[in-house]
């Protein structure tokens, strides 16, 4: 077998980051097929805002059980088989999830399956990719990161396309069917990373709740976890329900909203992400506090935009505020594994990774169902965004405070400075 696919090549880790990224890709378009087609399915089996809310709630309540599970898998056994397994998984959920008829089977088939086997992936794929990119790492992050952007877009367009000229089911069963055949290819070429790097990352094998307490006893992964909580809250509450609010404030087709809501926003993310993974291998490599404090002030820009879109009746306004926010989140995303990995054992990163993963979709798993009720009682998701801003300067707030206090010493712990 050739080294480059031994994992050995020089080239090889781009490869690595190619593969996942696509995997990254449908990861996360399967999840917009459903916040896209969403007042379809609501309307078509005669189900109420909250109900609907309550589904995307309980995938990710369920989703954020599991990840623990997952990031033991992905510290215990090979990286390169939880992440296609996963893929495999979810996808053959998803395309089920189109034969749903009533809220019981939407549960089983998008909460519970689509949930649980997307869990085994984030942290696996993370950890394989941070393996093979060590001095690049903030950089492939980012460029990784490009792939959540691009299949938000891609999905908020064609899945409402799909869902205008055929029905929504297909919309799930067109996308499930990509996911497996990307799969099966992965099985193919993704390979582990390089067998001493890897021996040395099971000398110790992880407990199933070791990621927890490294994580809630570093004061700097606390603190990126309590941050990484407030964007996922604000994140899953705006991409499960703005593409409703421009079809029933705005009129928008499935499509035009699935489009418009996620074009202008990841569009500018796509740009904030490679400018902010670059300037953070930069200034990170002299000042490693600067790779959180990049977080802090992403999120404080980015209440700006939200606040400012709880008060839009322009659509051009509306959309220049999308495209400022995504900007500026982009400043979190592309530091939230390179910061997480600074200051814990590698031995660990899938572990710590889940456990991140876990407490922030738990938390985020609320948003749903809590801003469809905001929007049943009040009539308008306008009157939400005010308080998804607040969170994220709150947030933001207390990581520039704990970049200064904490970010070293615990960066010069993990490394034994």
């Amino acid at each position: 077998m050739p080294d480059s696919m031994k994992g050995n090549g020089k080239n090889y880790k781009w490869e690595v980051l190619g593969l996942l990224w696509m995997a990254y890709l449908l990861n996360q378009a399967d999840r917009q097929v459903f916040n896209t087609v969403l007042p379809a399915i609501r309307d078509s089996l005669h189900l109420t805002d909250t109900s609907i809310g309550l589904i995307a709630t309980i995938f990710n309540l369920f989703y954020a059980c599991m990840v623990p599970l997952g990031g033991w898998a992905g510290d215990r056994f090979s990286r390169k088989w939880v992440t296609t397994l996963s893929i495999l998984f979810w996808s053959v959920a998803t395309m089920f999830t189109g034969l749903a008829n009533g809220v019981l089977m939407l549960v089983l088939m998008r909460s519970v399956a689509t949930g649980g086997g997307e869990a085994f992936f984030g942290p696996a794929n993370y950890s394989l990719l941070g393996q093979y990119h060590t001095d690049t790492r903030a950089r492939a992050m980012s460029i990784h990161q490009t792939a959540y952007y691009v299949g938000v877009i891609l999905a908020g367009w064609l899945a409402g396309k799909i869902a205008d000229s055929l029905g929504w089911q297909y919309s799930f069963i067109l996308f499930g069917a990509a996911g497996i055949l990307w799969g099966l290819l992965m099985a193919v070429r993704l390979q582990d990373a390089p067998q001493a790097e890897a021996a040395a990352a099971q000398v110790a094998r992880p407990r199933l709740w070791d990621g927890f307490k490294t994580v809630f006893t570093t004061p700097t992964a606390l603190m990126l976890t309590i941050g990484f909580s407030g964007l996922i809250f604000v994140i899953t509450g705006f991409m499960t329900w703005v593409p409703a609010f421009l079809q029933e404030e705005f009129g928008q087709s499935q499509e035009a909203a699935g489009f418009n809501s996620m074009f202008y926003t990841y569009v500018a993310a796509f740009i904030g992400v490679l400018l902010a993974g670059n300037l953070s291998d930069r200034i990170g490599a002299r000042n490693h506090k600067a790779r959180m404090g990049l977080q802090g002030a992403g999120l404080i820009a980015g209440s700006v935009f939200l606040l400012v879109m709880g008060r839009s009746t322009s659509l051009w306004v509306l959309y220049l505020s999308f495209a400022g926010w995504g900007f500026f989140r982009a400043f979190f995303d592309a530091n939230t594994y390179t910061v997480l990995y600074d200051v814990t054992p590698p031995r660990l990163h899938a572990s710590c990774s889940s456990a991140m993963i876990m407490t922030g979709f738990a938390v985020g798993a609320l948003a749903p169902v809590i801003l469809g009720a905001m929007k049943e009682s009040t009539g308008s998701l306008a009157a939400t965004f005010p308080l998804l801003g607040v969170i994220w300067i709150v947030c933001g707030l207390l990581m520039l405070a704990v970049a200064r206090t904490s970010y070293q010493k615990d960066y010069d712990k993990n490394y034994q400075i």
